[in-house]
């Protein structure tokens, strides 16, 4: 079965389920939903006695590991979690196979990287009454906002809106890494609440991790809208080099246009560029304000409409055909940074 609320799904898996897929772009996602079914099973992720971990490669050599490991017994009692890494459709059968006459009562997980709709295993694991497939796509607005909000409020924080929507502007491409973010945030703000009494804000964010990555995606959004191409592809392959998921990456890039349109709608308003770029939420990073105000007025209404129309198709693209998403993602920016080269010119 395909499941969409996964954050409960994965807290309190379903006992019925004996085996689930968790895929997708953000390999960060994927290990803290994989090691919270694996707590919620058996307790903890390294107990030797109810957990065991393997490639799927050893199931190439050895078929008949899957079900001995999903048919063993503890010596102390409770359910076991068997961990698969790094699964394909080559394995796909097998795992037909197990779910068709499970062994045992193990809770067997497997994870994968991104796989395409098509793709055998996760259709086997989506149709499949006793599988589970659990999607792990970066962070929308939406669940970064509530990932930051729960991890503060459990060091006992608040924040202001700016700085909110500041840290969602910028997080969100691993939730791993975003997590990571969040931890040192709060350990600022711990030896620092005499000033700020509880409550991060927007010079508490940029204080403490205002010159982290985050910037290297705007080192590729300004450099798109400055039809930067050389930049944009050095950029590109850096963030993904890293392990900076595709779709997040457009994600952002589709925040900066966004905030190009908006600003662009308040020039033609009679709004000077101060005032227009002041409205923004979050703020624009005052080292790149100059250079912001400068797209703002090459940019026409028909270029970003043009450029937003780029983003969306190839969103859509990533989501619902066999292209690879990186591949996908690519060439939107290459197109996007050909049309920043005509920006403002006559």
């Amino acid at each position: 079965m395909k499941i969409t609320r996964a954050d409960g799904f994965v807290a309190k898996p379903d006992p019925k389920i004996r085996a689930a897929l968790i895929y997708g772009p953000d390999a960060g996602l994927i290990r803290e939903r994989l090691n919270t079914m694996t707590k919620a099973v058996a307790g903890a992720v390294d107990d030797p006695f109810r957990v065991s971990e393997f490639s799927a490669d050893v199931l190439g050599e050895d078929p008949a590991r899957l079900g001995d490991e999903a048919a063993a017994l503890t010596f102390t009692g409770g359910r076991r979690v068997v961990r698969i890494r790094d699964a394909g459709d080559t394995v796909a059968a097998l795992f037909e196979s197990f779910l068709e006459n499970p062994l045992g009562d193990s809770l067997v997980l497997v994870t994968a990287g991104e796989l395409s709709p098509r793709s055998k295993l996760r259709v086997l694991f989506e149709q499949a009454d006793n599988g589970a497939a659990i999607a792990c796509y970066a962070d929308d607005t939406d669940s970064l906002d509530s990932v930051i909000r729960g991890t503060l409020k459990a060091a006992g924080l608040q924040i202001t809106p700016d700085a909110l929507a500041w840290l969602v502007d910028r997080l969100g491409g691993d939730r791993e890494l975003s997590r990571r973010e969040l931890e040192k945030l709060t350990l600022y703000m711990g030896a620092d609440t005499k000033t700020t009494g509880g409550t991060v804000t927007e010079e508490d964010v940029l204080a403490c991790i205002g010159d982290t990555a985050a910037l290297s995606l705007d080192d590729l959004t300004y450099a798109l809208g400055d039809g930067d191409q050389v930049t944009v592809q050095r950029v590109f392959g850096r963030l993904t080099a890293e392990g900076t998921s595709s779709v997040s990456i457009l994600t952002a890039v589709a925040r900066h246009f966004m905030r190009l349109h908006e600003t662009r709608g308040r020039l033609a308003e009679g709004k000077s560029a101060d005032q227009a770029a002041a409205m923004l939420r979050p703020p624009v990073f005052f080292k790149l304000k100059d250079r912001f105000q400068g797209q703002a007025r090459r940019w026409n209404e028909a270029l970003l409409a043009r450029s937003l129309d780029i983003l969306m198709e190839a969103e859509m693209a990533a989501k619902s055909t066999d292209i690879p998403t990186e591949a996908a993602v690519e060439r939107a920016l290459m197109q996007l940074a050909q049309v920043g080269r005509g920006a403002g010119r006559k």
